[in-house]
């Protein structure tokens, strides 16, 4: 046992040092895509005249202001903020779950949000006036992001008893739920007019094109307070990955540590939704990948995966952008090419590892 120890432990601080250093590739990189997402548009603007006329104290142009600060720019940070956010919900349910191929949709986040959005659009105009005029634009974020959160409190409902989370229950729940709102929504979508079932498309399919400073604003927080509180649970994470048996004997506070994952994750992904539409793939391929390379330790594999999901999808943003320029190619479509090969991977994979 004493030989066995001595050679997991090399093992372990190899471990770690890659995944610190991994951190500092993973940031660079992710400086590099911001950059890039600056500069790549279907636009005339540039973003290497607007830095030189930056530099020599000139003024910007009226097409490199209103191109680079007004749009890439929130498109930019909006894209951070929902690759980390879709990619630390990724991560943390499948610490959860204890499962490579759970995704945050699995608690009913994404089947809420989305029948918040399409109840927005096909039945937003029988609203008050007072509250179309107070909501405006934002009315399908909104509908989406309360949606993701009463799926949520319901699922939670529903699994737990006596203060304890059956994560079994909630997986069962959360398919019943997902089966119930996606009749709603065929329901819906069935009564919608030709405008509206596009917008139902286009919405579905995610994009970063409305982004917005405003959006950006209000977002932002639920997000931040998500991810703070993932950081918190790392530990936690981690001792459930050995069991919850296992985590209570070494001091854990599993139901804590359930409870904040859950809410976590559904405040990142009500929130990422309500902003970018339905984006796929990000939750479940990133924390694969990077479990694979560096590890299970949620310590790292937290930080490390807002990196990797941020610059994912703003790789796959640029896609978009002009694959088909001058038009746009919905970020879904492009995340769903490129991550749909990689989850078919994964679960050939992890069929091989069942003797399956």
């Amino acid at each position: 046992m004493t030989a066995l120890t001595e050679q997991a432990a090399p093992i372990e601080v190899d471990r770690r040092a890659l995944a610190q250093r991994m951190t500092w590739v993973l940031a660079a990189l992710l400086g590099v895509v911001s950059l890039s997402s600056l500069a790549v548009g279907a636009s005339e603007a540039s973003l290497w005249r607007a830095l030189g006329d930056l530099t020599q104290g000139n003024a910007l142009s009226t097409l490199d202001r209103v191109v680079l600060v007004d749009i890439r720019l929130p498109r930019l940070i909006m894209g951070i903020m929902v690759g980390a956010a879709l990619a630390l919900s990724g991560v943390m349910m499948q610490g959860l779950f204890r499962n490579p191929l759970a995704d945050p949709g699995i608690v009913g986040v994404s089947a809420g949000a989305g029948l918040g959005a399409i109840l927005s659009i096909v039945l937003g105009g029988m609203l008050p006036v007072a509250v179309l005029t107070w909501a405006g634009s934002w009315l399908t974020a909104i509908a989406a992001f309360l949606g993701s959160w009463i799926s949520t409190l319901l699922l939670y409902r529903v699994s737990t008893r006596r203060g304890q989370t059956s994560v079994a229950t909630m997986l069962l729940a959360g398919i019943a739920l997902g089966a119930m709102t996606g009749a709603l929504g065929g329901i819906l979508v069935y009564l919608a007019d030709d405008q509206q079932l596009r917008d139902l498309t286009f919405w579905g399919m995610g994009s970063l094109a409305a982004a917005t400073w405003t959006k950006i604003a209000t977002a932002a927080p639920i997000m931040a307070l998500a991810a703070v509180a993932s950081i918190f649970i790392a530990r936690g994470l981690n001792g459930l990955s050995m069991g919850e048996a296992v985590a209570h004997h070494i001091g854990i506070n599993v139901q804590r540590t359930k409870n904040v994952a859950i809410l976590s994750v559904a405040a990142a992904t009500g929130a990422a939704v309500a902003v970018s539409g339905g984006i796929g793939f990000i939750g479940i391929v990133v924390p694969h990948l990077l479990r694979l390379s560096t590890g299970p330790d949620h310590l790292r594999l937290l930080p490390n995966a807002a990196l990797l999901g941020a610059s994912l999808l703003l790789t796959a943003d640029m896609i978009s952008r002009v694959i088909v320029a001058p038009a746009e190619l919905p970020i879904g479509i492009v995340t769903a090419i490129l991550g749909a090969p990689v989850f078919l991977w994964i679960l050939l994979r992890r069929f091989g590892q069942l003797g399956m």
